[in-house]
């Protein structure tokens, strides 16, 4: 039964990670052929998660709305850390590119096994501190962080990017916590996306001037206009990767540690630098292309160390 649970949770990261390449590579073409603002993208892409989701419980499964009330403060500082992590993560793919961005967001896979550790008291492995060293190399070579010249010159992306990952780790062990609390994964989603949605358009209205990338006044709010294409791009990108991807993370959640549900998912970034090579002709250097294969490196030391756990059970 447990190896059953594990293996949904590996099908699910892996599906969540197919789903989340494509974010990237959607957010980058928004911002490229429409200047779509990233805070106002954030606010559009959530909102719609939300409705959504919301069509389809009323027309198929209502109950998926309920039991949700004493979890509410809950859910509602889960969905701050959600906007969080959208707005900076938004912000990283517009500054650094789509896939660079997603690198640097993969950072969060040593947050989430030191915090996951700390916190929820999760095993901290030689394998996962192996899996997460890994990652943490790629990152660094991929983004070419030991070059003084390169904080110099785009620190405020680098900034953006590892705050994206220190947040995604956050919302990691959340999810997880969500889960053990007994809340569905997609009622979830739901809630955090809808209250995420609440949070970006007070982020956009209030702090609007003051914050790069939001709407200066309400009537930014509709950057699209009459844009049929960009309008259903956004929605797109709302209805396919985001939801899916999310949605495959929280129930991977469901049946993983957090540590190990993030370490699998650090497989994006070679889906997003594979998409965008052939969408946005973004092009890795060979650096950047040694760093994505330590990530996957890090993810196939994690699963033979599981898969070795379970051969010595076994006997």
């Amino acid at each position: 039964m447990k190896n059953t649970s594990e293996n949904t949770g590996y099908m699910a990261a892996l599906g969540s990670a197919i789903f989340l390449s494509l974010t990237s590579i959607l957010i980058s073409y928004l911002n490229i052929h429409y200047q779509l603002p990233a805070l106002i993208l954030a606010f559009w892409r959530e909102i719609f998660v939300a409705l959504i989701l919301l069509v389809v419980f009323l027309a198929f499964k209502p109950r998926m709305l309920q039991g949700a009330s004493p979890h509410l403060p809950y859910l509602s500082a889960y969905g701050f850390v959600l906007a969080l992590f959208n707005a900076l993560w938004t912000v990283s793919v517009v500054l650094n590119g789509a896939a660079v961005g997603t690198v640097l967001c993969y950072c969060s896979a040593a947050f989430t096994a030191l915090l996951g550790w700390l916190i929820l008291k999760e095993s901290l492995t030689m394998a996962k501190v192996v899996a997460v060293l890994l990652s943490l190399a790629g990152c660094a070579l991929i983004v070419n962080a030991l070059d003084p010249a390169v904080w110099h010159v785009n620190a405020l992306g680098i900034i953006t990017g590892i705050g994206s990952g220190l947040f995604y780790a956050i919302y990691s062990l959340m999810g997880r916590s969500a889960s053990q609390r007994g809340l569905d994964p997609w009622t979830t989603l739901f809630y955090t996306f809808l209250i995420a949605a609440g949070f970006m358009l007070l982020m956009n209205l209030a702090l609007g001037k003051q914050l790069p990338g939001a709407a200066a006044n309400p009537a930014e709010l509709f950057w699209l206009g009459k844009s049929f294409m960009g309008w259903f791009i956004l929605f797109l990108l709302a209805a396919g990767p985001t939801l899916m991807g999310y949605g495959l993370y929280n129930v991977a959640l469901k049946h993983l540690p957090s540590s190990v549900a993030n370490l699998i998912v650090t497989i994006e970034p070679v889906f997003t630098a594979f998409t965008a090579y052939f969408i946005l002709g973004e092009r890795l250097t060979g650096r950047q292309i040694l760093g994505s294969l330590l990530v996957m490196a890090g993810v196939v030391v994690i699963r033979m160390y599981k898969n070795g756990v379970k051969s010595a059970d076994s006997k």
